[in-house]
Order: structure tokens, then sequence, then C-alpha cells
């Protein structure tokens, strides 16, 4: 995370996301519009350090916050379309930049780093965040980003 963070700071395009900012909404896309307690366990958070993510991002138009529909003291976090928008650019900055450092590297090299990036972010994620998969690590799950997608897709 650090090399990309370095990378996104690199490139001095002020529409970058920082990196608080793209794991939130990368966070809201893959779980869905969630309150803050929620979030915040799926993020490894404290709910008031989600609290406060989520209150500059509202500023800054990222995500909006609506009463729950059972519980109206409760807000609930979704991602707004300008938010969406700037998570897929940054993902896409994120995978154009990835793509450059490994250009040369092997297909067996790449697949050992997504196999071997693959097993570290599920042994944290079962440790930290979520309860142990029963379904198997697809080991090339995260080579996919590390590849140059064909022109037309991704």
């Amino acid at each position: 995370m650090r090399n990309l963070e370095l990378l996104r700071r690199r490139s001095g395009d002020a529409d970058n996301l920082d990196r608080a900012e793209y794991l939130l909404l990368r966070t809201l896309a893959a779980i869905g519009p969630s309150d803050i307690c929620t979030l915040a366990a799926g993020l490894g958070l404290d709910p008031s350090t989600a609290g406060r993510q989520v209150a500059v991002m509202a500023g800054k138009g990222l995500v909006e916050r609506c009463s729950s529909a059972t519980d109206r003291r409760r807000s609930i976090i979704s991602p707004t379309r300008q938010g969406l928008d700037r998570m897929n650019g940054e993902r896409e900055r994120r995978r154009v930049a990835t793509a450059e450092l490994l250009d040369g590297w092997s297909e067996a090299d790449l697949r050992t780093l997504g196999e071997m990036f693959t097993r570290y972010n599920r042994a944290v994620a079962e440790r930290c965040l979520v309860p142990a998969r029963s379904d198997p690590p697809d080991p090339l799950a995260a080579t996919e980003a590390l590849l140059p997608h064909p022109a037309g897709q991704g």
C-alpha cells in the first residue's frame, strides 16, 4: 500500500483519492450501503474513525448519508456517483501504474506474486476483518489486477 500511495502522490493528479478515501469507497462498493459500524468493521477501523472519514468525504460529495428505514437514528452510508467515478478512475490509475512497474515480469512471476498477495490478504482478512471463508482461495484473483486488460475490456 505504501508503494501505491507513493505512486499516487508522485502523479501530481489533483483528482486522485487519498488512500483512506479509496479504501472506504472500495469497501462500500463491495459490501453495499452500510451503517458506520458495518463500514468500520469492513475497514478494520474504530467506528469513530470511520465516522470522521465519512464526514470529510460527505463534505467532498463522495458519499451520502440517509436515515435507515428501520431505525431513523442510524445513518446509512452510500457512495455517490461522483465517488464511484473517482474510485474507478483511481483503480484504473493504480492498475496502469502497477502494470508499468511489472512490465517485463514473466507470467510465472506475476502468478507467484498474485498467489502470495492473495494468501497474505486472506490471512489478514481472516484474522482482522471477516470470519474465515469456507471456499478455497482463487490464486489468480490478485493477478488479474496486475495484468494489462486487452483493448476494450476492464
